[in-house]
This record gives C-alpha cells, structure tokens and sequence, in this order.
C-alpha cells in the first residue's frame, strides 16, 4: 500500500447500513442485467463487487483508502449458520449420508488437484514449489484465514518475500471468481438436463422472489413467528458459545459458527419432539427469511470491503493461475462432481455451491446456492450437507494435504 494514501475508516453501523444499500443496488443491477439476471448472480455480488470497484476508484484517483469495520458482518455468519442448523433434520442426514460421504471424498480429490494445478503455476512462473498451496487450496479453499496463517510458514521455508501478499490475493481474486461461476454452472446442468425441483419442499435459505407466493401454507410471517424464530436462533448462537468455550479449552479450535451449526442440529431435532405443542421454526418462512437477510448483508459486507488495488503488483501471475483454478473447477464440476453426485437437480444445486467453497468461502457457496433455488425452486438437502463439508471437515484434511505441497 502506497504509505501516503489517507485512511477513512467506516464504522460497523454505518457498514452494516452501507451493506443492506449495497444489496439493493444489486438487486436494481440484476433487475437491469440480462446476465446478472439469467446465470442467477446473487445480489449481494452484483452490488459488492460495483462498491470494491468504487473504493478502488477512489483510492487510484485521490489517494483514499476506505476500510469497513466488520464486526457485526461476522455475526451475521454466526446467526445465518446456527439457522441452517435449525433446518436440520437427522432423518435428510441419513437419507443424505451416501450423498454426504461423496460430497467429502470429491472435496478431498479436488483439494489435491487444486495443489496441483497451483504447483504448475510456480512452474509457469519460476517461483518455489512451495508457493504453489497459496495459488492453491490454502488461498481458494482455506479462504483468508488459512492463506494468513500459512503465508508466513511458505515464506520461512521458501525465502519467497511475497508469500503473504500473494496469498491474500488469491483468496481475494478466488472469492470473486467463486461468485460469478458458480450460477452459470448449475444454470447450464439444469437447462441441459431439464432438471426439477421437488414441488413438496420448503425453502430453507431465501424466499422465493417477491412477485411469487410468500406463504406457507395457510401460514402468513407475522411479527410473532418472527420473533419466536429470533428466539430459537439466539438460544442457539449461546448455546454454540458455550460449547465452543469448551471445544477450546481442548486445545481443539474452531470457528465459532461450527459450533452453533452443530447445536442448533441437535436443538431441531429434540426440542419439537420432547414439547411437541411447542411452535418450531424449522424450514418456515420466517427463518428463509432471517437467513436470506444475514446472509445477503454478510456476503455485500465482505464484497463492498475487498481492497481491489491490492491485487495490482501480481497481475500477470495472479490471473493466469486463477484463470486455470476456475477452468480446472469448471470441468471437474462438470465432468465428474454432477455425475458422481447423481446428476439430478440437487446435484445440479450443489455443483454451484461447489464451485462457490472451493473457489471462495462457504457463505459464497450457500448465496450461490441460494440464487439458484430462489428462481427454480429448493433442495433442502444441499444446504444442509454442502456446510457439514466445507465448514468441518474440510479445514482438517486441507491442513494436512497442504503440508505435504509445501514439503515438496
């Protein structure tokens, strides 16, 4: 960063106010964009990406930097994740156990290949070996924080100076190729193979869109079922707290939304049995409704706050072996990950939000998801399994097979 830029700061309020008007101007970009509009680019991207290019303006031509405070963003994560719990049914985790086990096994050979494909990228561009996981599964699908933690190891043992900047920046560039892939792709699968949605299934992430029926049965959102859904979801998050403390205290560490995930599966599948008469907002409206909402302002939060210019110094570099990460995504995903998936329409889901965690974040891969199920209809089942892996799981295999690249 050039030292002379001036610092404006943006406080939580004002970004967290900033993100609900960065989501209605993607709203009024996908209105307005044939394309936006047709390959289901959600609307928290459409409008992220136009305010990231906006601040990137302003920092080129007047020297500002602007930075947004994210703390409530991060909330956001943690209630949008305890709600996909509430969604939960063991019953769908045990009919979807086959599809869960395929869904981990393709996570870990895609891992393997996206080192592989960073590692040709060193090749392409004389740098170490080791450099590779960073243009790899330690930026992509470790996202930010793993790209953070094991900058400084790559740079200690490759004497590479950059590996911390070229990390971040990966992750960053992933993020947005994340968001922009993965809508076509499930449009293609579902178009080319007439693919429908179940009729009988609820929408557990995002209502269908305004000018279609909002109710749920006989069943209107009223401001007590809101509230009782903001109840059940708060009892979750501190539930997920506590056990989370307790988790650490292990020495094992986690992201604080896994914890809340898991709780709030074990509430959904408890609470209405042992007090039946007791309203539960499991795949209710309310709760489509909560998620959208937190996972819409997250996503526009995350994206409005990318500091573009930073990508600036690895130019070349960086876009050649991103555009061969999104191109090895693309044919995995449509070659091998939808057939082996089963080829039907929640496979077709999955495949986008396949390509949103591999390329970017979980949060992307549920918006993507999301985007798709908002204009053909829900696949409960995606939304449940698809997190179990890219928010679990993953992290730990992924630590392991980037110590074996970084060996190399």
């Amino acid at each position: 960063m050039d030292n002379a830029a001036r610092l404006v700061q943006v406080p939580d309020f004002v970004a967290v106010t900033l993100g609900i008007v960065v989501f209605f101007l993607g709203a009024f970009l996908t209105r307005k964009v044939r394309f936006l509009r047709n390959y289901n680019i959600p609307e928290p991207v459409s409008g992220g990406l136009a305010v990231a290019l906006a601040t990137w303006a302003v920092y080129a031509w007047l020297d500002i930097e602007v930075e947004f405070a994210l703390e409530t963003r991060d909330r956001l994560l943690v209630i949008f994740f305890a709600a996909i719990g509430l969604n939960a049914r063991f019953a769908d985790l045990v009919a979807g156990g086959r599809m869960l086990g395929l869904l981990l096994v393709m996570t870990l050979a895609f891992i393997v290949l996206q080192n592989v494909v960073g590692l040709v990228g060193t090749k392409l561009f004389d740098l170490p070996a080791g450099v590779g996981v960073l243009l790899g599964s330690a930026s992509l699908i470790g996202g930010h924080g793993t790209a953070i933690a094991w900058g400084p190891t790559v740079a200690e043992q490759t004497g590479f100076a950059a590996a911390n900047e070229i990390g971040i920046a990966s992750a960053t560039l992933g993020l947005v190729c994340a968001a922009l892939i993965g809508g076509p792709i499930a449009k293609y699968l579902i178009d080319r193979n007439a693919l429908e949605s179940s009729p009988a299934e609820e929408p557990v992430v995002g209502l269908p869109y305004p000018e279609e029926d909002l109710r749920n049965g006989d069943t209107a959102i009223d401001h007590v079922s809101i509230m009782r859904t903001l109840l059940a979801l708060n009892v979750a998050v501190i539930l997920g707290y506590v056990a989370n403390e307790a988790i650490a205290a292990t020495g094992l560490m986690l992201p604080l939304f896994v914890p809340c995930l898991l709780v709030a599966i074990v509430m959904s599948n408890t609470i209405p049995y042992l007090f039946p008469a007791l309203p539960w907002p499991a795949r209710s409206p309310e709760l489509a409704m909560i998620s959208d909402f937190c996972l819409s302002i997250f996503l526009a939060m995350s994206l409005m706050s990318m500091q573009l210019w930073t990508l600036a110094g690895l130019g070349v570099t960086l876009t050649v072996v991103l555009a061969l990460q999104v191109l090895a995504a693309a044919a995995f995903i449509m070659l091998a990950f939808f057939r082996i998936m089963g080829s039907h329409y929640t496979a077709a889901v999955l495949s986008a939000g396949f390509a949103g965690f591999t390329l970017g974040a979980t949060p992307t891969a549920i918006a993507n998801m999301s985007s798709v199920t908002k204009r053909y209809g829900p696949a409960p089942l995606a939304f449940i399994v698809l997190p179990l892996v890219s928010a679990f799981f993953v992290d730990l295999a992924n630590a392991f097979i980037i110590q074996f690249f970084v060996g190399l």
